[in-house]
């Protein structure tokens, strides 16, 4: 499995990046994980940990930022995702994998031709909504249709990159319900989600889904599968009680204050308060959803038969071509 995208799917490749802000590498992140707190962005597990262990993967998959990611260790594959990255940073993980991993690769199996059985997943484009457009509008003229073709079509260039390479077998994550987040509310004081940014996630969305459909007649042999958490999230928003969530508006744990350095409301603040349900949260802080809803996410997109959900197959379904 080769994973990109952001912190939603980053397994700590922040925690190497001297100068990054959006790090989760100390409590109560990964309260709940077995290893502690790891700069995965949630108290526990993430999606992409949740998916591994559903295809019977026998480690974690390691960062590719840790300088231990080499030799037996990259066989299973690598997390390239990146806290605060967006589409347009992918350039330079997709030309990590091919300048340095996929060598180490061929070195300790002998082929690239193996990498056609990787899974790759794809996790980006929120952070260019909400902190690109949204937050700097008056820095361009893009509408928002425009600008969601320029990243559409930048995904695409980049899916494309990794076909070359050999990779066969895509998952695209979709964009969460954007104006849902703990952070959106906060700034407004409000608790009812902000249509415009829903809108937004959308219309991206609606963008991945397309790309699924013609992906077929630039990308021969390729199978691409596109999990809709957008939907998975908002459904268990709008009907909490039935998923077994309680609080739907609000960050479990403490955030670091707009006032503060590096925060906005996004952030956990380090060593602050963390509620006691967090099984019953939606959101672990102002963006990133808990393990809780982490593994609803993972089994819709490894068992789901609504293509509602995911679309056209699941990932199992994926595994076994």
């Amino acid at each position: 499995m080769f994973v990109f995208g952001s912190s939603l799917v980053d397994n700590g490749n922040n925690n190497f990046l001297q100068n990054s802000l959006a790090k989760a590498d100390f409590l109560p992140y990964g309260i709940d994980f077995p290893l502690g707190p790891t700069g995965r962005f949630t108290n526990g597990k993430n999606v992409v940990d949740l998916l591994g262990e559903m295809l019977m993967l026998p480690c974690l998959i390691p960062t590719f930022s840790d300088p231990s990611t080499k030799g037996i260790r990259v066989v299973h594959g690598v997390n390239f995702a990146s806290g605060a990255s967006g589409i347009l940073d992918e350039t330079g993980f997709v030309a990590n994998l091919e300048e340095i991993t996929l060598p180490e690769l061929e070195k300790q199996l002998g082929t690239r031709e193996i990498i056609k059985n990787y899974m790759f997943i794809v996790g980006t484009g929120g952070n260019d909504y909400s902190f690109n457009y949204f937050l700097r509008r008056g820095d361009n003229n893009l509408t928002l249709q425009d600008f969601t073709a320029n990243l559409t079509n930048s995904l695409s260039l980049q899916l494309k990159k990794l076909y070359k390479l050999g990779a066969r077998k895509f998952v695209l994550m979709s964009i969460n319900p954007l104006g849902c987040y703990p952070m959106v509310n906060a700034l407004r004081n409000g608790s009812n989600c902000i249509e415009a940014l829903n809108r937004a996630a959308t219309l991206f969305n609606d963008g991945l889904k397309w790309l699924v459909d013609v992906a077929k007649s630039d990308m021969p042999e390729s199978n691409l599968v596109f999990v809709n958490s957008y939907k998975i999230i908002s459904d268990s928003i709008e009907n909490p009680s039935s998923r077994g969530f309680r609080d739907v508006n609000n960050a479990c744990c403490e955030v670091v204050a707009s006032s503060q350095l590096g925060g906005g409301g996004v952030l956990c603040k380090e060593g602050g308060r963390t509620c006691n349900d967090r099984r019953g949260h939606v959101f672990f802080d102002g963006l990133h959803p808990t393990e809780a809803v982490n593994v609803e996410i993972a089994i819709k997109a490894f068992t789901s038969k609504l293509q509602t959900e995911v679309y056209p197959i699941n990932v199992h379904q994926l595994a076994l071509l």
